[in-house]
């Protein structure tokens, strides 16, 4: 509603920059709040407050949800498989955002409060094989969750959901799955599998190398949300009387040597393969069951993966080409 605060911490990150273009066309009052300095935002939008602070401190969290009816938890110390893998304990600190954001937003007299957790959530043995049976909200639980970030997401849903119980906090919980598109990380370690192969093939075009590498063996399975539709599906959960956590991505599974093959295919090159079989990898299979959101909201991607890969593959294009000349 007009007048109405609206919050996003973790503006300056790839979604939380999106989420932000998205409220302020629908009109809404923003506080946008990350803890990197603001010329190094993904996207720094006009007409909304933006403000530096690390949100890891519950006085900081308690300023930045001063006068807010809506919060969106995004903040977080993470990145694709190279990171969280090598960054275990520093994943697992995001829990003293979403802690204090919480109690934040609490004190603060907030309406709802969403909660960005992920597919990393998921219990290990029901993605041992890239042949994988799409992923059901139910099968986070027994819990055996990815070590270090998928714990601490696992544990802050539950932390939303006694919130809820215990404080009448209005929280909503989306498990995304495999945000990609423009805008993104996609050099320096955090990056994401889209935007390293896109990075590493443009950069074989670019310097006549004609190689790339592969992380493991190439056949293990993901899905791949493009950005839009993870920021439409994240303002319908959010606004939604949907309680338990629900999935938010992509069931057009592919692997990661058909990524490899899309990119290449934009980019009109083919190139020789050579896979790191030490690096890190991941599961070898993880695809969303979208039912639940279907039956709930009727939300379903609108846009293919290789509509997807090739706006990804032109930005980064864009951006490689004005970091590394001509």
């Amino acid at each position: 509603m007009a007048g109405e605060l609206t919050v996003v911490a973790g503006a300056g990150g790839f979604i939380g920059g999106h989420l932000v273009a998205a409220l302020r066309q629908q009109g809404a009052r923003v506080r946008a709040v990350d803890i990197k300095p603001l010329d190094e935002w993904h996207q720094v939008h006009d007409g909304v407050e933006n403000r530096v602070a690390d949100l890891k401190g519950v006085e900081q969290c308690q300023r930045a949800c001063e006068g807010a009816t809506d919060v969106f938890q995004l903040a977080a110390d993470m990145g694709g498989m190279g990171f969280i893998e090598n960054h275990k304990a520093l994943c697992m600190l995001s829990v003293l955002t979403n802690t204090h954001m919480l109690l934040a937003a609490r004190d603060q007299g907030a309406r709802r409060f969403f909660y960005s957790s992920s597919a990393c959530v998921y219990n290990l043995d029901r993605q041992r094989s890239p042949e994988v049976v799409p992923l059901k909200e139910a099968d986070a639980y027994p819990a055996m969750a990815e070590d270090g970030y998928g714990w601490e997401k696992l544990f802050s849903e539950r932390m939303c959901r006694h919130f809820r119980e215990d404080f009448g906090l209005e929280t909503r919980v989306a498990r995304y799955h495999n945000v990609y598109g423009p805008h993104g990380t996609w050099d320096g370690g955090r990056e994401k599998a889209p935007a390293a192969i896109c990075r590493k093939v443009i950069r074989a075009k670019q310097t006549g190398d004609h190689t790339i590498e592969i992380w493991g063996d190439g056949h293990q399975t993901r899905s791949f949300m493009y950005i839009d539709d993870c920021v439409r599906g994240t303002l319908a959960i959010a606004r939604s009387d949907i309680l338990d956590p629900i999935n938010l991505g992509s069931s057009e599974l592919v692997t990661i040597n058909q990524l490899v093959d899309i990119a290449e295919e934009i980019a009109g090159v083919k190139l020789e393969r050579r896979y790191d079989l030490g690096a890190p990898k991941g599961v070898n299979g993880r695809n969303s069951d979208n039912t639940m959101i279907r039956a709930a909201l009727g939300w379903e991607p609108s846009i293919k993966l290789r509509d997807g890969m090739e706006r990804t593959y032109r930005w980064i294009e864009d951006e490689y080409l004005r970091t590394h000349g001509d």
